[in-house]
């Protein structure tokens, strides 16, 4: 992992070196090992490192010839590459694969690399910038136009750091972050800073955008013909693969184990995979009734001879370090599994610079319970994915939220192609938003904050390829989803017992909040960021009775998230101290 930016300018302006400061400086947490710039007429790259492959002479910016590279992320089939393209590389990186095809291919370089990457690439001699991000978006990259052209960075918060963006929020984007926790599409919550698409490559030339391309993470068409026999044989060998792949590193690596089904398979093939016992942790929660995975995941890790190590998550340690939490989500998602994947990354950090994790199991198999609601018809009580929103019945926003469900709309449209079922277009509808604006900036965000890279090996192109296009009939079973890979886990790991009712990750929140509510909800209710969308009197109710209700506790969280993360990122104030402490503005 590591942080990318730079300028591209109108021809014949110079990106100030300062700038180029401020931007490497804001991105210093995602890459402490190293810092390095490219400065060639009109265009400038900024990035800093997180060593994990080839630690000697992998330092950025890469160069061959008059290209050069700054990169975020891993090109995991690096060594594939150069072997099957007799590439002559000068250093071990993975990165340098994809600079010799950039030379030889052009924009079509990004269609041979599986992994996980944001790529900026220069080409002095056409004198075009490219940006390039991964199918599944699993790492970030935004674009913005700024006085002489446009600038580009990991976060959105270096760009406004560098003074490039001015942090004003689009109402739209706000009104999706309160209702359904995360923001859509390629507009993000700040006006001005745009999303570069999961799978999208840019051409800038002259400091405007000149071509786009899409490459799609998922295959097209509808279910494909094949037993669950074929199917399971064909699925264990991609879940080897793939792990084999995102297990290259020459650093220490572990895993994030929860009592789920898809951090078990993860399980399961590292243990069959490394010599070594697998390095595996867990949270959980000390609070009586709060659902705790570490007792299932410590029978996990005690059957596949793993060392486990638990983190235990106090209401206290929460509300000390909240605000610093909230604040590492410059792009908002409001989802309380940020609190707990903080914490585990935190702890990590002592031990690995690399954990492997089980994010994407639900969406490409097909585990949720949204997902049998949208294959039943409306008259059967099917209905669309994200139809409700937090605050729908609820009398706290001054005004009801509106269009907050538009880029639900515009993705559920491009997401039922022809020949999906409704099942496979519900899956393509979270892949394309929920997936890489709310769990793998979760995962990007808390892990960077610790310089912990997080991988994610069921988000593969060769898993998507065996898995998506699976009949229904082999993802959906009696009642129950992703069939085929808890069939997987009967036959592979019978310890995970797969076929248990599924216990649904929660975070007492709710209760926390009403605990403190009378203290908490008029300092809430205070903060610009809230006063200005939320009736006060309204906000300190919902605060009091945050735990009585599901609903009620969602939007007291939320509203809760984004006072903290309008403090840090629109008011740009100081977050350090407690909630309490920061909210009073103490």
């Amino acid at each position: 992992m590591c942080g990318l930016a730079g300028l591209a300018l109108r021809l014949g302006q110079t990106p100030s070196g300062a700038t180029l400061d401020a931007l490497t400086r804001a991105l210093a947490h995602r890459g402490p090992d190293g810092h390095g710039h490219h400065v060639s007429g009109n265009v400038a790259l900024a990035h800093t490192r997180l060593s994990i492959i080839d630690l000697v002479t992998g330092d950025q910016p890469l160069f061959a010839g008059a290209a050069a590279l700054v990169a975020n992320g891993e090109v995991y089939n690096y060594r594939e590459l150069r072997e099957q393209n007799a590439l002559h590389c000068s250093t071990g990186s993975d990165c340098e694969p994809p600079l010799h095809l950039f030379r030889r291919d052009g924009i079509a370089f990004a269609d041979r690399l599986r992994g996980m990457y944001a790529i900026a690439l220069h080409d002095r001699g056409t004198k075009r910038l490219v940006l390039s991000r991964d199918p599944f978006g699993i790492k970030p990259l935004y674009l913005a136009e700024v006085a002489g052209g446009l600038a580009f960075a990991s976060e959105p918060q270096a760009l406004i750091a560098a003074g490039l963006v001015e942090p004003r929020i689009r109402p739209e984007a706000r009104a999706e972050l309160l209702q359904i926790q995360f923001t859509t599409g390629a507009e993000t919550i700040f006006e001005g800073i745009r999303r570069i698409l999961p799978g999208e490559t840019v051409v800038i030339a002259d400091g405007a955008v000149t071509e786009r391309h899409r490459r799609h993470a998922l295959p097209e068409g509808g279910p494909e013909e094949i037993t669950a026999d074929a199917a399971l044989t064909r699925l264990d060998a991609a879940l080897e693969e793939s792990v084999l792949l995102h297990q290259r590193s020459d650093v220490p690596y572990g895993m994030f184990l929860s009592g789920g089904i898809d951090s078990s398979a993860v399980l399961a093939l590292m243990a069959r995979l490394n010599d070594r016992p697998v390095l595996a942790f867990t949270a959980g929660f000390d609070v009586p009734g709060a659902a705790d995975e570490r007792a299932a995941a410590a029978h996990l890790a005690q059957a596949a001879g793993a060392r486990h190590v638990t983190v235990s998550v106090t209401e206290a340690e929460v509300w000390r370090h909240l605000p610093e939490i909230a604040g590492a989500m410059d792009d908002p998602a409001a989802d309380y599994a940020i609190i707990p994947t903080w914490f585990l990354a935190r702890r990590a950090r002592q031990e690995v610079k690399v954990v492997l994790s089980g994010e994407g199991g639900d969406e490409i198999f097909g585990g949720y319970g949204r997902y049998r609601a949208a294959m039943r018809p409306w008259w059967l009580g099917g209905k669309a994915p994200r139809s409700r929103g937090s605050f729908d019945r609820l009398d706290v926003l001054r005004e009801a939220p509106t269009g907050w469900r538009d880029g639900t709309g515009a993705a559920e449209a491009a997401a039922a192609s022809p020949g999906r079922t409704r099942l496979q277009a519900a899956q393509a509808l979270d892949i394309a938003d929920w997936l890489p604006n709310d769990l793998l900036i979760k995962l990007d965000r808390c892990l960077m904050a610790h310089g912990v890279e997080g991988r994610t090996p069921l988000l593969d192109p060769g898993i998507a390829a065996s898995a998506f296009r699976l009949p229904d009939s082999l993802k959906v079973q009696r009642g129950s989803g992703k069939w085929l890979l808890r069939e997987w886990l009967a036959r592979h790991f019978p310890a995970a017992e797969p076929y248990k009712p599924k216990q649904g990750f929660t975070v007492p929140i709710g209760a926390w909040i009403e605990g403190v509510g009378d203290r908490l909800g008029p300092l809430v209710a205070a903060q610009p960021g809230v006063a200005e969308i939320a009736r006060p009197d309204r906000v300190a109710a919902l605060f009091r009775h945050a735990g009585s209700e599901k609903h009620r506790g969602f939007a007291a969280w939320h509203l809760l998230f984004y006072a903290l993360w309008h403090r840090r990122h629109v008011e740009r104030r100081d977050v350090r101290g407690d909630v309490f402490e920061v909210l009073s503005g103490r």
